[in-house]
């Protein structure tokens, strides 16, 4: 079954039908979901399907060979493999001369790292060889600094030659529900803050299955594959696994600045710096700042992969359960009881996406959204609005409250974010936006019904 993606396919679909050459750069996170896109899109096409190995440059062209040879003459053709690349180019050029054609390059990173110069070549047939003919070239990748640097930057080869580029993100909110229809909306929050909408990790997870039994079976099991996810993912990315996973686990601890989590690593500053932006980089961490104070000196640093933020929150503190097939005894306790708490920010972030992208009643043209912080002049303390989202004219925010818990939000929220809302300053009209997973009080309704505040329950959220 597929599911979402449907803009990309839309884009993709609409390129297709132009008949002339396209470059098509489609990149993101491992496990995201890339190639099964591109599978779905070309379903039915004529199509060269390369998937790069990290292997030697003569393995490659081997397996480009291949690709070739069954596009002419199906799985079963037997076939030569070409003398170097630049013949294989030429056979496809010549295959996409009468007829559209689609060749992907899946990681072609590992293509590019096995030749060379292969980008060059690339662009040479790009502006010479392919320029008339209906070939579609998707090339696809995981290396996220690779694809943004060497294939979509201003250095490389292939600068100014792609028609379209893709990003693809890890599904939202609303399509992560999508995999658990019978779910409630309350379970279905749940996946995504567990699974972050990672579609590899949703496959792991069966809907006839509670939460519970699928945390114990793909997660809290020594056997399952999500239970190394995080070490895997790490030492495929990065070269030093082992700092990278303690300045995760800082970060997860709740060392927010990045001085802190310097000094709990054990590494100077400078070089802590580094790390995050690596991470960064990757869309395990962010760096934020108060949405009022873009170019702030003082940013604080949140996990924000949800299942990152899920295993460093819940396996190593568990981890002997877990080695030791404990882990049923340990849920209800260990787990399902701080599940609520968890939950919290990634509350935050299904209501910030719910304004950004489907929101029809937003009053004004967003300009940011994110989330302020800063000291309360009246109290002398911290004070904190997780939703704030700015007009483009400045002039006019909304303020936001989540409440993931069990019991309904009161009038008391609303005095509090109007106190709150006097600290943060700046904006002349304010609109206040209460999101609930257990409903509001009768108090917060009837100030609805006049038109001062704008509630949202959880169901609302997914109802869309």
């Amino acid at each position: 079954m597929f599911i979402g993606r449907e803009q990309e396919l839309k884009k993709l679909n609409r390129m297709y039908r132009s008949d002339k050459l396209e470059v098509a750069v489609i990149y993101g996170r491992r496990r995201v979901g890339k190639t099964t896109l591109i599978n779905e899109f070309c379903k039915d096409k004529r199509a060269i399907f390369f998937a790069a190995q990290e292997s030697s440059a003569d393995q490659n062209l081997e397996t480009l060979s291949r690709a070739i040879s069954e596009t002419e003459g199906g799985e079963s053709a037997a076939f030569a493999t070409y003398r170097s690349f630049t013949d294989a180019f030429i056979k496809i050029a010549e295959l996409a001369k009468t007829q559209r054609l689609i060749w992907v390059i899946d990681e072609y990173p590992y293509l590019a790292q096995a030749e060379r110069g292969i980008s060059s070549l690339l662009q040479n047939f790009l502006d010479h060889q392919f320029r008339e003919t209906g070939l579609f070239l998707i090339l696809c990748g995981s290396s996220m600094s690779f694809m943004e640097k060497q294939v979509l930057g201003y250095q490389s080869p292939l600068y100014g030659r792609r028609t379209a580029q893709f990003k693809i993100l890890p599904f939202d909110y609303v399509d992560t529900g999508k995999w658990f229809p019978e779910y409630s909306y309350s379970d279905r929050a749940l996946v995504y803050g567990i699974t972050g909408g990672i579609p590899m990790y949703l496959e792991q997870f069966s809907p006839e299955l509670t939460i519970r039994e699928n945390l114990l079976e793909n997660l809290f099991d020594r056997n399952a594959v999500l239970f190394e996810e995080p070490s895997n993912l790490l030492k495929q990315e990065l070269r030093e696994p082992a700092v990278y996973n303690a300045v995760i686990t800082a970060v997860a601890s709740g060392k927010t600045k990045l001085s802190e989590i310097a000094t709990t690593v054990g590494v100077e500053t400078g070089l802590c710096a580094k790390y995050m932006t690596n991470l960064i980089a990757l869309g395990i961490i962010k760096r934020e700042t108060p949405v009022t104070e873009p170019n702030s000196k003082r940013p604080v640093y949140l996990i924000e992969d949800q299942f990152f933020r899920f295993w460093y929150t819940f396996v190593p503190g568990n981890i002997s359960a877990i080695q030791s097939g404990r882990m049923e005894r340990s849920y209800s306790s260990m787990v399902e009881s701080r599940l609520s708490d968890y939950m919290g920010l990634t509350f935050e972030k299904i209501c910030r996406d719910y304004i950004l992208y489907y929101d029809e009643e937003i009053p004004f043209p967003i300009g940011a959204v994110g989330q302020w912080w800063g000291g309360n002049p009246k109290t002398r303390k911290q004070a904190q609005i997780d939703v704030v989202v700015t007009s483009a004219e400045g002039d006019s925010a909304i303020i936001g409250s989540c409440k993931f818990r069990e019991t309904p939000t009161g009038e008391e929220e609303l005095h509090l974010m109007e106190e709150y809302a006097d600290a943060m300053g700046h904006f002349a009209n304010r609109y206040y936006y209460f999101f609930s997973k257990s409903g509001f009080s009768a108090g917060l309704e009837s100030r609805a019904e006049n038109g001062e505040v704008r509630l949202l329950t959880l169901a609302e959220l997914y109802e869309i």
